[in-house]
């Protein structure tokens, strides 16, 4: 049998299994071709990418403290009214002003401000209090919470000073 000549003979490509290629490999076999990353991706590429990343970023983190800040003002709010609601129910019962003040400082923070009014029978006690954190100090939000109840004392005193066998009126 003779051989062909070699301007006849067809060259087959060697074939490489699908998993020893490795990354970036292409059609050339060479690894990490242009880059020394492996991706194949381009100087400019990259660039590209680093400035997107510039961009957004900012954006991101001003996104970020926003919503810190709008979770530090609800964690304010649900302070200061569990302390106006406390500050009530103290005033109904007949407590002094002092020791009114500081329940609500004890429930709302040490930095809340109470203000009680009467008018008649009723009670009504305002809380306010700054929000805290880093965006609270810069931004002047000053949060607010009512609560108005009627005094029991009149009705502890038309009944004679009765008790309910506790020592409460």
């Amino acid at each position: 049998m003779t051989a062909a000549p070699a301007a006849l003979q067809r060259r087959t490509p060697r074939t490489v299994p699908f998993g020893r290629r490795g990354r970036g490999a292409g059609m050339t076999g060479r690894r990490n071709a242009g880059t020394g990353l492996g991706s194949g991706t381009s100087n400019a590429a990259r660039g590209a990418v680093t400035a997107e990343f510039a961009v957004a970023l900012p954006a991101v983190l001003a996104l970020l403290a926003m919503l810190l800040a709008g979770a530090a003002a609800g964690a304010t709010q649900l302070r200061i009214e569990e302390g106006a609601r406390a500050g009530a129910r103290a005033l109904a019962r007949g407590e002094d002003p002092a020791r009114v003040e500081r329940t609500v400082r004890t429930l709302a923070g040490g930095t809340a401000a109470a203000t009680v009014a009467a008018e008649g029978g009723w009670y009504s006690i305002t809380v306010t209090d700054r929000v805290g954190g880093p965006l609270g100090s810069s931004i002047p939000w000053i949060l607010t919470a009512r609560a108005t109840t009627r005094s029991e004392a009149p009705a502890a005193a038309a009944t004679g000073g009765l008790t309910d066998g506790r020592g409460n009126r």
